[in-house]
């Protein structure tokens, strides 16, 4: 049995090529100056079995295309056009040799047949001078038969000029040296999907193929494009013949997919369709590539409406101008002749046969899918535009005495650009034309379906998308179907990674001072910047106001005010004590003493005037350093000149001896001294160790950043307040212990107060700071100062003033002698 099968093909293939027995002159073939080679899928092998022999296939055998057939005479349109042509190729004609490729690997004979030269093979000729049966061939249709029947055209660098092979693998032209297509390549059409889907913000999306190189170069362009686009595939699969139809659409419903992209070849596009019109899938988007898209038959299935929208992708439906008249024309001459030809042709298996053809009326012809119609024009077309290139034409005759190899067209292909029905035919360095897709919309409700054209994407002159929402008509009553694994979040709202698949997302909120960029990254809540704040679920930040204490402000107007009003008074008693500087009361209250005391005092007062204006780094060394420094010197005076006063009437006659050391070394100074190095080093220390330096608070209010200053260390700081509140309890235990002295060195009452007050508006202040957060502790820090300077001006200085301006009588000697006398007197008593 073997032997009778291999006997059958080496007889098949010797009768159709080698004794030239071949189909009469007809619809597969025609003679010219130069053969065109054509391949077109006739018929359809539904179901591909196993070879355990070799055999030659018959096509007439199986499945008739009507698509097929009607390529095949779209490329004779094409051809009868070129030659009735005065201008393209003048006193040329061309010829062409068609075959039915019916298979993905069984044809190699009519490839020989177009490789041959005088009906033989000489692979050791060299190629050069080697001339092949046909200049150039189109065909056939799909990315498997081309990649198969490939190797074999382009290694005599044939121009292979493809209409239906999209796969992104031929675009390489180290493998594929010859190849050109007039059809864009599934980076293209991929791309153009993806354009859709994004367009209605689908996310969760399905991809369907068929086992072949079509769908298995789609997937592969599909999963590289589609990342970073926030697209999820949810579901893929590579579906063969007798795959579980149903099973793979009910796993889609599961998932709750509403959007499935279909991209293979007709033969398993059918096969889905009509499983999920036979399961009641409803509801579903379905997305045809251009292979299926202008399918004439599906539409037309009982119950295709209730599976939901079908949106195709196409080529632009370019009208051939004179192709029906070519159909009646051709289907009016056909005879029995025809058909006897065609029958003395099957006897030789030469795949140039064809029972069902005569039989088609025009109408079908004419009516079935376009898809592929001007690809196939535009692919003649550019073989013929090649050879008016390598001939030289002009408008009246090409040079026919030269000789025409293959290679020479290539060459011309390569730097072809010329208009055709008002396409720009032109190809790029990988042999890819120009894109013109349209979007075709599946109108089932009416008799016949419709195709609508609603949308359209194109790279030349310039790359331009768009769909007319409104031309639309979804499946839902007109809204746009859901196909998003998570619902959109909330504006404010973070996408938080809920599965594997980034489309998947909880929401949650975003926290105060941050904010969301959707466009930037829509899974993080970004912090604002120190300068800027936002409330919870914030999509952007506003810019903080900056706020301090300002001059022009009234609370700093007034206080500054006081400030200078206090500086003026206490020059103003500098001046009186000094002019003064020998009565009684001026040196009861301290000698020259009362000038270190007045001295500090303005410093101190003088350090308020830098709370004001925007805090540097001098203003907060300035304004709490000078202070603490100067005041705590006045403090030390204030005690040393109440402990001397208790120390003459009270201690002098106790202890002499401690008395006289006192007065012969100047005692009140070196405890002056001695206070005020202790506290200049710990100045210093604060200034080093922590150096007060301006501070920005943005936390206390949310639109705000407060500028103060910083306290600086808080053990050095610690120390500073400790000495001087120190001081004050000297001050007041010494004015306690003298409270019984004459009255014009009794100074407990005023210096009491004075410390009192003191010490209250620092605890007010230290409190504040704690409790209150703003730019106004600043102003109650500055009116602390105040408060205490004032006190003491009001309860020692200013008493004293009054007594030398407006009670001279009581500024003499004899009054101050008279004073201690009745002490005297009374201590005597007692």
């Amino acid at each position: 049995m073997h032997l009778s099968n291999i006997c059958s093909f080496l007889s098949a293939f010797i009768n159709c090529f080698f004794l030239k027995v071949f189909c009469l002159e007809s619809e597969f073939s025609l003679k010219g100056d130069y053969l065109l080679g054509g391949l077109f899928t006739l018929h359809e092998v539904q179901h591909a079995t196993p070879l355990s022999t070799p055999e030659a296939i018959e096509c007439f055998r199986y499945t008739f295309s009507k698509s097929g057939y009607q390529m095949l005479q779209v490329m004779r349109f094409a051809v009868e056009e070129i030659n009735n042509s005065t201008t393209l190729l003048p006193n040329v004609s061309l010829g062409y040799e068609i075959f039915d490729h019916c298979s993905d690997t069984k044809h190699f004979p009519s490839i020989f047949d177009f490789i041959s030269k005088n009906g033989s093979i000489k692979p050791k000729e060299k190629l050069n001078n080697y001339q092949p049966k046909v200049i150039a061939l189109t065909g056939p249709y799909g990315s498997t038969r081309t990649i198969t029947i490939a190797p074999l055209i382009t290694m005599d660098l044939i121009p292979l000029v493809s209409y239906g092979a999209s796969s992104y693998t031929l675009s390489n032209k180290l493998q594929y040296p010859s190849f050109v297509r007039t059809i864009p390549s599934n980076k293209n059409l991929i791309e153009m999907i993806i354009h859709i889907i994004r367009w209605f913000g689908w996310n969760w999306v399905a991809f369907l193929g068929s086992q072949d190189d079509y769908s298995e170069d789609g997937l592969r362009i599909f999963h590289k494009y589609i990342s970073n686009t926030g697209i999820c595939l949810a579901y893929q699969e590579a579906l063969g013949q007798r795959a579980n139809y149903s099973q793979t659409l009910k796993k889609i419903d599961m998932l709750n997919i509403n959007v499935i992209v279909v991209f293979a070849v007709p033969t398993y596009a059918r096969n889905i369709i009509k499983a999920a019109i036979a399961n009641n899938i409803q509801g579903k988007v379905w997305i045809a590539s251009e292979t299926w898209a202008m399918n004439q038959q599906l539409p037309r299935e009982p119950g295709i409406g209730k599976i939901g929208t079908v949106i195709g992708i196409t080529e632009r439906l370019l009208s051939l101008p004179g192709f029906d008249k070519f159909i009646y024309k051709d289907r009016r001459t056909m005879n029995a002749y025809c058909a006897e030809s065609n029958i003395q042709s099957k006897n030789k298996t030469c795949n140039q046969v064809c029972d069902y053809c005569p039989l088609l009326t025009a109408e079908e012809i004419i009516n079935e899918n376009p898809s592929f119609s001007f690809t196939i024009y535009a692919a003649i077309y550019t073989i013929a535009h090649a050879l008016h290139k390598v001939l030289q034409c002009d408008m009246n005759e090409c040079h026919k005495n030269m000789t025409v190899k293959p290679y020479m067209l290539l060459e011309q292909m390569k730097k072809l650009d010329f208009p055709l029905n008002g396409h720009q035919v032109k190809y790029d360095d990988n042999g890819d034309p120009t894109v013109s897709f349209a979007v075709v919309l599946w109108n089932t409700e009416t008799n016949p379906p419709r195709f609508d054209m609603v949308g359209t994407y194109d790279t030349y002159p310039e790359i331009t998308f768009n769909i007319n929402n409104s031309l639309l008509h979804w499946h839902n009553n007109g809204s746009v179907p859901f196909s998003n694994c998570s619902v959109e979040c909330k504006e404010g709202f973070s996408r938080e990674p809920d599965q594997y698949h980034s489309c998947c997302f909880l929401c949650k909120k975003c926290p105060r001072n941050s904010y969301v960029n959707y466009s930037w990254n829509p899974y993080t809540c970004s912090l604002c910047a120190e300068s800027e704040w936002s409330d919870e679920g914030s999509t952007t930040c506003k810019i903080r106001t900056v706020v301090y204490l300002d001059f022009i402000e009234i609370h700093s107007i007034i206080v500054m005010f006081s400030a200078t009003c206090l500086i003026i008074l206490l020059i103003a008693i500098f001046c009186l004590f000094a002019y003064n500087f020998n009565t009684p009361v001026v040196k009861s209250a301290g000698g020259s003493m009362c000038f270190l005391m007045l001295t500090c005092l303005i410093m101190s007062t003088i350090s308020v005037f830098f709370f004001f204006g925007k805090p540097t780094s001098v203003h907060c060394l300035l304004r709490n350093v000078v202070f603490a420094f100067f005041f705590t010197v006045f403090l030390s005076c204030m005690a040393v000149r109440s402990f001397q006063i208790v120390c003459i009437f009270k201690m002098a006659a106790k202890f002499p001896n401690m008395h006289s050391l006192w007065v012969k070394h100047n005692g009140q100074w070196l405890f002056v001294g001695f206070f005020s190095i202790i506290h200049l080093i710990s100045c210093v220390l604060w200034m080093t160790v922590s150096t007060p330096k301006p501070s920005s608070d943005s936390l206390t209010f949310k639109d705000q950043i407060i500028l103060s200053c910083e306290m600086g260390n808080t053990v050095t700081l610690s120390i500073i307040v400790f000495i001087g509140w120190f001081l004050g309890f000297l001050c007041l235990l010494f004015s306690y212990m003298g409270r019984d002295l004459p009255k014009n060195y009794n100074e407990a009452k005023s210096i009491t107060f004075s410390l009192i007050l003191y010490n209250v508006s620092w605890i007010v202040y230290f409190t504040a700071y704690l409790i209150l957060k703003s730019k106004y502790i600043q102003l109650v820090n500055a009116m602390t100062q105040l408060s205490s300077i004032y006190g003491i001006i009001f309860s020692y200085f200013i008493p004293k003033s009054y007594v030398i301006i407006f009670q001279p009588q009581k500024n003499t000697a004899a009054y101050f002698q008279t004073s201690i006398q009745n002490y005297t007197q009374t201590i005597s008593r007692t």
